[in-house]
């Protein structure tokens, strides 16, 4: 996925936007403002599940295009989300990475971190069903 291709509306609304590339892998980050603010001070569990989906999502977009199937539809099967710290009033970074892209069904692992990426703040497993565009 490069810089100029958009993000969902969704991700829009969070204000998640594309921060750089890592071979081929897009990393998102997310402001820290009232749209993602859940308890004072903190960043809200669903704005960090919603980061790092939009992150699994580019990942795995990059890696179809790649491919050469990037018309193919995806369709969340499963997300597991694993909360390890409060996200602060701070920039949030996420990163998705694929682990593994069938025909039909594609895991992608993400996670997400303010100041530090060796200490996450969440982790995610997502399962992705793949159907071809007619």
């Amino acid at each position: 996925m490069s810089a100029q291709q958009t993000l969902p509306p969704y991700a829009e609304a969070l204000g998640i936007v594309i921060d750089h590339d890592e071979a081929g892998e897009p990393v998102l980050r997310v402001e820290f403002s009232t749209r993602v603010q859940g308890r004072p001070g903190f960043l809200h569990g669903g704005a960090m599940s919603g980061l790092m989906e939009m992150a699994a999502f580019a990942a795995l977009r990059a890696e179809l295009a790649a491919r050469g199937e990037a018309s193919m539809q995806l369709k969340p099967v499963n997300i597991q989300v694993e909360f390890m710290r409060g996200g602060t009033e701070q920039v949030t970074y996420a990163k998705g990475t694929v682990t593994r892209a069938g025909r039909r069904v594609a895991l992608v692992n993400a996670e997400a971190w303010q100041d530090d990426r060796t200490k996450p703040i969440a982790l995610a497993q997502i399962k992705v069903l793949l159907i071809p565009a007619e």
